[in-house]
């Protein structure tokens, strides 16, 4: 069951929790995206393109605007977890972005233009993974809320 959010009390719900979390992982993933021992090659970051040779925990194919990225979506994660109804927007349209990144990854040519992120097949179970995990928790963390809220009504 979902606790309700009692802005006095600063409680905050689950799909909150969630939100907040996930928001300081990406922020984290895109600092460690500039830092050297973390990323492999930082001397090889790009701006964009699959040209980066930098790779974040050995894996995954980053460059600056892929790391900023991460920010962007870390703050706001962490912005839009200030309310139940942002938390769950930003878990369930960022699952639906990140399902929409892993299909484009699937299908741009990983030495083309395209390829302007970058994304390599690590970045691509990654996305996979995230856009489901995101999207079950906005889901199920949300289950019965406006049932709960018209049985307080």
């Amino acid at each position: 069951m979902t606790t309700v959010s009692n802005s006095r009390t600063g409680v905050r719900t689950n799909v909150q929790k969630a939100a907040l979390a996930i928001g300081a992982v990406f922020l984290l993933v895109g600092i460690l995206g500039f830092i050297p021992g973390i990323t492999s090659n930082v001397d090889q970051l790009s701006f964009a393109g699959h040209h980066s040779g930098a790779m974040l925990l050995g894996l995954f194919q980053v460059s600056v605007l892929h790391n900023a990225v991460h920010l962007l979506f870390g703050v706001a994660g962490l912005v839009l977890a200030r309310s139940a109804s942002g938390a769950r927007s930003y878990l369930l349209f960022g699952g639906i972005i990140y399902l929409v990144l892993w299909i484009y990854g699937l299908v741009v040519d990983q030495e083309s233009a395209g390829n302007f992120v970058p994304l390599n097949a690590a970045d691509n179970w990654l996305h996979l993974l995230l856009g489901v995990a995101m999207i079950a928790l906005a889901l199920i963390l949300t289950r019965g809320r406006n049932h709960q809220a018209r049985a307080r009504a």
